[in-house]
């Protein structure tokens, strides 16, 4: 059998458990927050699209972020459903380098995207009067088409070369996903100075959202601590509190991942971070923003309420046409 897998040009994900008790039971969990997660983030993408409350430029990119985090848990969540349920655990050559661009692409992508919608945060509280020359749709558009392009950059430059290196020893991934530290540890060529490369590349792409972050939210504090209206405090850290969440959940594992030092990681550690934030991170955001923010559960309660009325008037004609 190991013959044939280091013949094979395919991979075997070992899975976030290698030997899982329950499988099962992993899998029910798994697949509730699977669901609960693409039914929140399309909730929240219908949401923005049909309530003409929501046309805001915050709305917007928070539309795009629901995108990113559907597609996000899409590219790894159903192949780890699917290795729950089967013996045969394997992932094809470019099965796992499409994984990896688009995996690279979303998570590169959304570290941009946060950073915008924290600029964003910064002229609706610091500049209000000029918001919406400084937000007008053409540069809401240039910042989403940024954000992607900006993180699919980090896919064609990173994926490429991880699959070039031979792998000719064992193909099994200690992963549930091809994230590219668990790949290159399959690799009989020393890819230290492609890692230490790859390593300041990350660092580059957190620091440049981050830089915006910080310098966004230190802005906002300071104008706030000068408003003389408590009512506009609270509003201004109403508006900015759901952003600030997902930003720390979001930055948090992926400072973990992408800056700290190897030493401080082992498999098992990597695994558990990687579901965070591929898993647990897609679930959180559309939950934090709908149940910190009024204008969101406001907009649910007239779809629904709309949704409500036109069954009733569908009833009611029925009714009148049987009469």
């Amino acid at each position: 059998m190991e013959a044939v897998l280091q013949n094979s040009t395919d991979f075997i994900l070992l899975g976030l458990i290698t030997h899982p008790a329950f499988p099962g039971l992993i899998f029910a969990v798994v697949f509730s927050i699977f669901l609960v997660a693409v039914t929140a983030n399309l909730v929240m993408i219908l949401l923005i699209h049909t309530d003409s409350h929501l046309h805001t430029p915050m709305y917007f990119l928070l539309s795009q972020l629901s995108i990113m985090d559907t597609v996000y848990i899409c590219i790894t969540v159903p192949k780890m459903l699917q290795d729950l349920l089967s013996k045969e655990k394997t992932i094809s050559f470019l099965g796992c380098a499409i994984q990896i661009f688009l995996y690279l692409t979303l998570i590169g992508g959304e570290f941009f995207l946060l950073g915008l919608m924290a600029y964003d945060r910064y002229v609706a509280v610091c500049n209000p009067l000029r918001y919406p020359l400084l937000m007008n749709r053409r540069i809401c558009l240039f910042m989403v088409v940024g954000s992607w392009v900006g993180g699919s950059l980090d896919g064609f430059m990173l994926t490429p070369v991880t699959m070039s290196f031979p792998y000719c020893g064992s193909r099994e991934i200690n992963h549930f996903f091809c994230e590219i530290p668990a790949v290159l540890k399959l690799s009989c060529v020393d890819t230290s100075l492609y890692e230490t490369l790859m390593y300041a590349c990350c660092v580059l792409m957190l620091l440049i959202p981050v830089s915006v972050i910080s310098v966004s939210y230190t802005r906002i504090l300071l104008t706030v601590h000068r408003m003389n209206s408590a009512e506009g405090r609270r509003k201004a850290f109403a508006t900015c509190s759901s952003h600030i969440m997902v930003v720390i959940i979001f930055y948090g594992a992926a400072f973990y991942t992408n800056v700290l030092p190897h030493s401080y990681h082992t498999p098992e550690k990597d695994k558990v971070v990687s579901a965070f934030y591929t898993i647990l991170t897609p679930m959180l955001n559309p939950l934090i923003y709908s149940l910190r923010n009024k204008d969101v559960a406001t907009a649910l309660k007239r779809v629904l309420g709309r949704c409500t009325s036109s069954h009733q008037k569908i009833r009611a004609g029925d009714v009148s046409k049987r009469h």
